[in-house]
């Protein structure tokens, strides 16, 4: 058993260890005022004694008035006047601008800058001090509308606007604001700070008001919260302002704002609903990570410089309607909850939206533009890791009936989609380099000896890798971006899969747009059916020039070189119009187009032709009926029954619509429909002259699949391969 008074003897001397250990703490707190109390009252006779010792601070004369607690309540009015008063002497006073500092202070009490600044008159001749060619400007348009509004109010007796609401006031020196506390109303409306204005970190748990006020210096409001609703209304940022991880707990308005500099909004939280309507940004603004807890308005707000908003977070409705953006947008990894309207917005030749990373759920929430233009503004780096993206908005355009900008969007991840494969087969390969190539693109010796280690060990994934492994350093790395390409080593399998695709890739690209734009189809139609009308009726009508010259007349031949002109002009023309790449289009047409006729039709001259029934056309059409027919399943060649055989004549030489029937030849072959059933005859018919009907009816047919597939795409609500 323990000893009871061993036990007490223990408890008294812990009694007394806590007692002076206490007691210590006491003392140092009673003889150590700041920490006793961190924001002592400030009275008449210290703001005095600050008044007359200010502090220099960046080289100018500041009122230091910080940790201060300043009553300014109601109850507390004969103080509040009387540091109004006071304070407002020395600020005002001419000469140097002085500054005031009320950092780690605490106002209780509303606090109107406007009663600490110079007021200036509204007519006659004001003095501006400091002012650059822009702000004096605005200050006498500042003058003249709230001039105006101050006769219009006195001769309509109205009462909406107060005596201090038609006033303008001039604020000439700095503002620290850094951790203070206001717990009142903050009222700088129609201010015009001449000053920088540093204010990190404080706290506004009353309403703000800033509205028609102009900051000539640089802002700091960086880690600020406000508490009650902030109106910035009509405010000109003249210089950089810095919002960074600042807090709305409630309402914001920016409308009617000008940032002629940059603005800084990363990482902030508006928890309320954020206007930015008719605002004007003139230097780049950076809204990354930002959080939209409610609605935000930026309806006819104009970027003259880009815009970013890279994984910012939307839960409501975000409105850019009307906006005209003359740069960039960067949307990348954004989460768009509910909808984005770009309804009606202006976007000049250069402007984008990037969305890489995007998340956007089209079941959940929608975006909204102008039909027909907006698809075309958005746009992607890469196909890869991108394709949900892409997937999300054709989706999202099919569904509100946008065809024409659900296909822009797939069109425009196609074209990344064969840029990368096109990368993959012709660059060059860092995985599969050897010592000897890494020299050649520029490697110094250790840095090849350092990419082969790590690819040993390693393969790499991207050239982002050799950043991110201190190979090299950026400036090689973007020398390297158009040389070299990362992917894993590839099997010759795998290199031809990646070579079908591509060439299947670039031709739907070449001819249909990827099945976007019709007309582009059309015209490589037009064309091709020109073009062997006009071989066609070379071969048949052109056969020899001696002994006895079987050639047209120049009539005929003028008709059908000058029709053969015409429809290729206009099938050109839709080419040239709608082609993605006007040049990749022209190259894969010619390769169907010129080689293989070319090649039959020489063959054909050079061997000459000796059979029967030379002076007869080689092309017959059905004489029982002349109409307009669909033909899709028909072959070039007379039927062998004679009962059918009967209705088949030679075409007519000699006529004025006789190249009429070449043209409906070539048209059935590549459109499988036409007005007279044109077919080869089959008697005394040389095997090149029916190779070259075959070639062009075989290529009819991949043709009218890719028709029928883009006027499907283009058509909202057809799917024609339905009846197939």
């Amino acid at each position: 058993m323990s000893n009871p008074k061993g036990y007490s003897l223990n408890s008294n001397v812990k009694r007394v260890f806590w007692s002076i250990f206490f007691g210590i703490l006491l003392w140092i707190g009673l003889t150590r005022p700041g920490l006793a109390d961190e924001h002592p009252l400030l009275t008449l006779e210290t703001l005095q004694q600050r008044l007359q010792n200010p502090m220099t601070l960046d080289g100018k004369p500041t009122i230091d008035l910080r940790q201060f607690q300043i009553d300014l309540r109601p109850e507390n009015a004969p103080f509040r006047d009387q540091f109004y008063s006071l304070l407002a002497t020395q600020l005002q006073r001419a000469g140097k601008a002085w500054g005031l500092d009320l950092s780690d202070a605490v106002i209780r009490g509303d606090w109107q800058f406007g009663a600490l600044g110079v007021r200036l008159p509204l007519t006659g001749q004001a003095l501006a001090p400091n002012f650059s060619a822009a702000e004096q400007a605005q200050f006498n348009q500042d003058r003249q509308r709230l001039f105006q509004l101050s006769r219009l109010s006195r001769s309509l007796l109205s009462q909406d606007y107060r005596e201090d609401d038609l006033q303008l006031r001039l604020w000439r020196g700095a503002v620290y604001l850094n951790r203070t506390q206001f717990q009142g109303l903050v009222s700088g409306r129609n201010t015009f700070f001449l000053g920088a204005i540093q204010g990190q970190n404080a706290d506004f748990f009353g309403k703000s008001d800033w509205s028609g006020s102009r900051f000539s210096q640089a802002c700091n409001w960086s880690g600020s919260q406000f508490h009650q609703a902030s109106n910035w209304r009509g405010t000109i940022f003249f210089r950089k302002i810095n919002l960074t991880q600042t807090r709305w707990q409630q309402s914001v308005d920016f409308s009617n704002s000008e940032f002629r500099d940059s603005a800084n909004f990363s990482r902030v939280i508006f928890e309320q609903s954020a206007t930015f309507s008719r605002s004007q940004w003139q230097g780049n603004a950076d809204f990354s990570q930002t959080r939209w807890l409610g609605t935000v308005n930026f309806n006819r707000s104009q970027w003259q410089k880009s815009v970013f908003f890279p994984e910012a977070s939307f839960n409501q409705m975000i409105s850019f309607r009307g906006m005209q953006l003359q740069e960039k947008m960067n949307l990348r990894a954004a989460t768009i909850l509910n909808q984005l309207d770009l309804s009606d917005a202006s976007f000049s030749p250069q402007a984008k939206i990037n969305i890489p990373d995007l998340e956007f759920d089209a079941k959940t929430a929608q975006i909204l533009g102008t039909p027909g233009k907006i698809g075309a503004i958005f746009t992607l780096p890469s196909y890869r890791n991108n394709q949900t993206v892409i997937r999300n908005l054709v989706r999202n355009f099919r569904q509100l009936e946008q065809i024409q900008d659900a296909n822009a969007i797939e069109l425009m991840g196609q074209l990344r989609h064969w840029q990368e494969l096109s990368r993959t087969l012709w660059q060059r390969n860092l995985n599969q380099l050897s010592e000897s190539q890494l020299q050649q693109l520029g490697f110094t010796p250790s840095q090849t000896a350092q990419v082969l280690a790590q690819r040993a060990q390693k393969p790499f994934t991207d050239l982002s890798d050799l950043l991110n492994r201190n190979v090299i350093d950026l400036a090689t790395y973007v020398k390297l971006q158009a040389k070299v390409n990362v992917v894993p080593a590839l099997s010759l399998t795998a290199y031809w899969g990646y070579l079908w695709q591509w060439l299947g890739l670039s031709l739907l690209l070449a001819f249909t747009a990827y099945g976007s734009r019709f007309g582009l189809i059309f015209g490589v139609g037009l064309v091709a059916i020109a073009y062997f009308a006009l071989v066609f009726w070379a071969v048949d009508r052109i056969r020899r020039w001696r002994p006895t010259p079987i050639l047209p007349g120049l009539v005929e031949t003028m008709v059908m070189i000058l029709g053969g002109i015409s429809l290729g002009l206009v099938g050109s023309s839709l080419v040239m119009r709608s082609a993605v790449n006007p040049g990749l289009t022209w190259l894969c047409l010619v390769m169907f187009l010129v080689p293989i006729p070319l090649v039959l039709t020489l063959i054909i001259y050079l061997k000459g032709r000796y059979h029967d029934l030379m002076t007869i056309s080689y092309f017959v059409e059905d004489g029982s009926q002349r109409q307009f027919r669909l033909l899709i399943g028909r072959l070039p060649i007379m039927p062998r029954f004679p009962f059918f055989r009967e209705r088949y004549e030679p075409i007519l030489w000699g006529r004025r619509w006789t190249g009429l029937n070449y043209f409906d030849l070539s048209l059935i072959n590549f459109l499988k429909f036409g007005f007279n059933d044109v077919r080869l005859r089959d008697q005394q018919l040389p095997g090149l002259v029916g190779s070259l009907v075959w070639y062009q009816w075989g290529l009819g047919l991949p043709y009218i699949g890719l028709l029928f597939w883009t006027l499907s795409r283009t058509i909202p609500g057809l799917n024609l391969f339905i009846y197939f």
